[in-house]
């Protein structure tokens, strides 16, 4: 079992219990999944074996659990953990995940972690979703959409969580990264969350897939944000 690792760069503010990486656990208890478990199983056969990476509190896991898929839920937070039923759980940094011999018919890394400034992480991320997915199975990838750091401020609702979720800011840093600060309001509550955030064109994201051994096979969505990615064939 692993201890949570302090992220540069990471912080939140707002009430109950932050992880060190800026994540509120009652916040992302109370977020709503929207379309990505539909998303996610729409290129998954029934009953299919699933490594969710980053699962934090289930916001996606349930939904996926609910459709049928026998999940295991990775997150370096013991207190998110806690909030995650149905699924099998484990607490490891994803780079640093120890599973032995096991593969999964699909894995899954979303919440455009991807994204991360440190470029050691980012390769251990992606070497985790090679390591543990099926020579024949799927990884699934959350990115940025285009505009994602210029486009601002802007704000979305997610509706079914009662919320109003503001990206207010990123701020060059360095080295292609930006410090990118969110707001999370609701009625009763408000949360921030400042985490770095490296830009990846098309072009380099598609790299850095191959030089994980992962191939694109498409873009799930038409905006770019979910990957479809299989295992590179000798």
């Amino acid at each position: 079992m692993s201890g949570q690792l302090v992220r540069e760069g990471h912080t939140g503010t707002g009430p109950g219990s932050i992880t060190p990486d800026g994540c509120a656990v009652e916040l992302y208890a109370r977020l709503s999944a929207g379309s990505e478990p539909e998303v996610i199983g729409s290129v998954l056969p029934p009953g299919a074996s699933l490594l969710e990476l980053g699962c934090g509190a289930g916001r996606v896991t349930h939904p996926l659990v609910g459709l049928g898929f026998d999940v295991t839920a990775v997150d370096e937070s013991a207190q998110m953990l806690e909030r995650v039923r149905g699924a099998r759980t484990v607490r490891s940094p994803i780079e640093a995940l120890d599973l032995g011999e096991e593969r999964f018919d699909a894995v899954v890394l979303g919440s455009f972690l991807v994204h991360t400034s440190d470029h050691r992480v980012r390769e251990g991320l992606l070497g985790t979703c090679r390591r543990y997915v099926k020579d024949d199975g799927a990884v699934l990838i959350q990115r940025e959409g285009a505009g994602y750091h210029s486009d601002l401020p802007r704000e979305r609702e997610d509706r079914a969580a009662g919320c109003t979720i503001r990206i207010v800011s990123a701020e060059p840093v360095g080295d292609g990264v930006d410090e990118v600060r969110a707001e999370y309001v609701f009625e009763d509550a408000r949360w921030t969350q400042t985490f770095r955030s490296r830009e990846l064109s098309v072009e380099r994201f598609e790299a850095y897939l191959e030089e994980a051994g992962l191939t694109l096979d498409r873009y799930l969505t038409p905006d770019g944000v979910w990957v479809l990615a299989r295992p590179r064939k000798p």
